[in-house]
């Protein structure tokens, strides 16, 4: 158990890591594109459409280890007032659900990117295909499942 949390603590990390250069590349393109904009009149054809992939890519993959740190929003103030016991089974039935609801989204968002991988779809102004970055949240998504597995295990096997 110990192991499988190991492995899904440094994934999470790396993929959050992954998501805080996500943030320095967007920062970068836009502050480019807007210097390019001033000076040169000649801005970056389709920095919107790359703004709004990034930032999806960037979500996607620091969702995962958010979880892991608990720094997520949360209303624990009503389950807090309960006994341990109470709490328990509260957050493994929850995170059960969780669960069960990561599973069908990430499963549902990689057929997403295979049915816009097959049809060929690009964005409208930089003709950037769709599916990597659809892919992209469906692996953050993926990783979060295993951080709720993680969780859940933890909940069920502490007495």
């Amino acid at each position: 158990m110990r192991l499988l949390e190991r492995y899904i603590t440094k994934s999470s990390r790396f993929l959050d890591s992954l998501a805080g250069w996500g943030i320095a590349a967007t920062m970068l393109l836009v502050v480019v594109n807007i210097i390019l904009r001033i000076v040169f009149k000649a801005p970056i054809q389709g920095v919107y459409e790359y703004v709004g992939f990034l930032t999806a890519a960037i979500i996607g993959f620091a969702i995962a280890y958010c979880a892991i740190q608990n720094a997520h929003i949360s209303i624990g103030f009503l389950v807090e007032k309960l006994p341990c016991k109470v709490q328990k089974i509260i957050q493994t039935a929850s995170g059960t659900v969780i669960l069960i609801f990561l599973v069908f989204a990430s499963y549902q968002t990689f057929m997403y990117a295979r049915e816009k991988a097959i049809s060929g779809e690009v964005s409208a102004t930089a003709h950037m295909p769709f599916y990597p970055f659809i892919i992209m949240v469906a692996i953050g998504l993926l990783m979060l499942c295993l951080v709720e597995i993680v969780k859940v295990l933890k909940g069920v096997m502490v007495k």
